[in-house]
């Protein structure tokens, strides 16, 4: 039965959340952008867009002006500020040498056996020269793509501004993702340079990075890598291979720590960065210069009303987009100092986060739901030891927050005084979408309105506004500057994946509501991507890792609720012939996906079946999946193969 009326298109909405917060009198006195200025900017900003976000960039520094702030013409591949000149390294790291940011603290690093390194602006921007030296002797230049495949150290945010400032592209691929992944992501990529570590510390343990990396190149169809640059920092073995790999030290061990910053065009590519799809081959989302410093920095001062004497700290990993607009080019083009934690968030035990906080007096906390569902296991016993006092500010990013994990961040961390900013974003937006602001009434669970110069709405497949209290499908119905400017090598598949269902109109997969006040709640993912811990995985692509075990047939993949994760991955299994379903085959199953994928690729359980359901076409309906998992109804099966015929 159809229980929504004149949207057929719509969703019903299962969660109710009544709870409203009042920012304290004193963040709002103090707040940068009022509440009664957010509401004339934001009305103004959707008026004339355009005004908005050329203000926005009249706040950094360009080598030539842009001729004109959005060319339309040839959509959905917008170009921002066309004709201008420009390096985002410049403006985050250049220009504060000749400020007072000078010797300003840039970077606070600690490692998980608990040693540390500060690293103050001008630090920073003579390290980073010394490495883009390097890298040009190298022969890395303009365009070329530079793999980075590292933990969070200092050395990998030199290595991400060094590669931007000689106009190379940077790809990040997260250090726990598996050789086959890595491989992958090089070759699509056509990387000519790699820069990992020997290991990294993680839960207490030394974890071989470089012997990945040398395991991904035995096997690199397209044979692009001509260098891997490796940093030394866990003392594990690391087998050199004297004709292509080379020591960080000692390529920066001579360099001067003044080299040329790049001019290049606002829309020249700044990083490649891959996202899962639910076709399993990884998108290579593009990012460029110009309209994604303009997106974060806005965004970044505007969410969390940076002031001078903060101390940011995001937890996220640098290989996400979370970790590079927001721990490292957000803060730096703000000029405030930004936090890198190596390790595991519970090593030695689950007061790290607090402890780091304690310590350099944290002032913003920008977290993940999971982590946040994982500390709140342990209780508040470990709060108590800490002062938090420090803390203004508390943001979470990555994938909806349940209400009851948002009240017990906001209470016992928070102190009941601190914000919590609850962030939409994803890596193909660069920025901040859809936010509150200090000033904001909050609601538990709700990411709150659209930021000012952003248009979203929520619509049915009909491309009709849903009413209120009724899911559908999130929209963007303007460009912004951060946005996805293609997929790399198949402009096809960005139209077809972002544009064509709503021509001119970017569809964002995710499945929203928007409440009576206008909110916007946002209900899960609209297709086949697995959120675990915050780590956004193709069911597709973990359905390959089985196909590739021997006694795999075929294998359909579907997200179930878990109360740490988030999310973990259930799958069902059609075995060859042979083969018998038993503990053993599913402990050995699961172990081969983990080496396919890495670990973050959680698979909770394994159902045998002797058929999947698929439409005429072969498709596998991991909608039916579902619905039959959590006892739903199945909805539409006219495409449903008929197995009896």
């Amino acid at each position: 039965m159809d229980h929504n009326g004149d949207n057929p298109g719509a969703l019903d909405a299962l969660l109710t959340e009544e709870r409203v917060f009042r920012p304290l009198s004193r963040v709002v006195s103090n707040a940068t952008v009022a509440a009664e200025d957010l509401a004339r900017i934001t009305e103004s900003a959707k008026a004339d867009p355009l005004a908005y976000w050329e203000e926005a960039a009249e706040e950094l520094c360009w080598f030539r002006k842009w001729e004109q702030v959005l060319d339309d013409s040839n959509p959905p591949f917008y170009k921002w500020f066309t004709g201008a000149k420009c390096n985002i390294v410049y403006n985050a790291l250049d220009r504060h040498i000749e400020t007072a940011n000078k010797n300003k603290l840039a970077v606070i690093w600690e490692g998980e056996p608990g040693d540390t390194r500060k690293l103050t602006y001008y630090e920073l921007f003579r390290e980073v020269n010394k490495l883009a030296n390097g890298l040009r002797s190298l022969g890395i230049g303009k365009g070329d793509r530079v793999v980075v495949y590292m933990p969070p150290l200092p050395e990998t945010i030199i290595t991400l501004l060094a590669v931007a400032k000689i106009g190379a592209v940077h790809s990040s691929v997260f250090a726990g993702f598996s050789a086959k992944a890595l491989r992958d992501r090089i070759s699509d990529a056509s990387a000519k340079l790699v820069v990992t570590v020997d290991g990294f510390y993680r839960n207490g343990r030394a974890v071989n990075l470089k012997s990945t990396v040398d395991e991904a190149l035995v096997a690199e169809p397209t044979g692009c890598v001509e260098s891997v640059i490796v940093v030394h920092r866990a003392n594990v073995e690391a087998e050199m291979n004297d004709s292509r790999d080379i020591w960080y030290a000692d390529l920066v061990r001579r360099e001067s720590p003044e080299a040329v910053t790049e001019v290049m065009d606002s829309e020249d590519m700044l990083f490649l960065l891959y996202t899962s799809g639910a076709t399993g081959k990884p998108k290579g989302v593009v990012h460029s210069h110009g309209g994604y410093m303009v997106g974060v920095h806005r965004t970044l001062n505007w969410v969390f009303d940076l002031k001078p004497t903060d101390i940011f700290w995001c937890t996220a990993d640098v290989g996400w987009i979370t970790g590079h607009s927001y721990v490292v080019y957000g803060p730096l083009l703000a000029g405030t100092t930004t936090v890198l934690y190596e390790g595991h968030p519970l090593y030695p035990q689950a007061d790290r986060l607090w402890s780091i906080v304690d310590r350099y007096g944290v002032n913003i906390l920008y977290s993940v739901p999971t982590l946040i569902r994982m500390l709140m296991r342990f209780g508040t016993q470990y709060l108590k030891h800490h002062d938090l006092s420090t803390l203004r500010l508390l943001g979470s990013v990555g994938e909806p927050i349940n209400p009851e994990a948002w009240v017990w961040f906001h209470k016992h961390v928070g102190r009941t005084e601190c914000p919590l900013m609850d962030t939409w974003w994803q890596t193909e937006t660069g920025m901040f979408m859809i936010s509150p602001m200090p000033v904001s009434l909050l609601k538990p669970g709700s990411v709150n309105k659209a930021l000012p110069g952003i248009e979203v709405d929520v619509w049915d497949e009909q491309g009709n506004p849903v009413p209120p209290g009724k899911g559908g499908l999130l929209v963007v119905t303007k460009p912004w500057p951060s946005m996805v400017r293609t997929l790399y090598n198949d402009p096809e598949r960005y139209k077809e994946t972002y544009w064509s269902k709503f021509p001119g109109v970017y569809l964002a997969g995710d499945v929203a509501r928007k409440d009576e006040d206008g909110y916007i709640w946002i209900q899960g993912r609209a297709d086949d991507v697995l959120v675990i811990a915050g780590h956004r995985i193709g069911t597709a692509e973990v359905e390959s890792a089985f196909v590739s075990h021997k006694a795999v047939a075929e294998a359909a993949v579907i997200g179930i609720p878990d109360k740490i994760r988030g999310e973990v991955a259930k799958a069902f299994v059609i075995l060859n012939d042979g083969f018998d379903p038993d503990a053993g085959l599913s402990r050995e199953l699961t172990e081969h996906v983990r080496r396919e994928l890495g670990p973050v690729a959680v698979v909770k359980s394994i159902e045998y079946r002797e058929t999947l359901p698929r439409t005429r076409s072969g498709k596998i309906m991991r909608r039916i999946l579902k619905a039959e998992e959590f006892g739903e109804e199945k909805g539409d099966t006219s495409t449903l193969e008929d197995l009896d015929r």
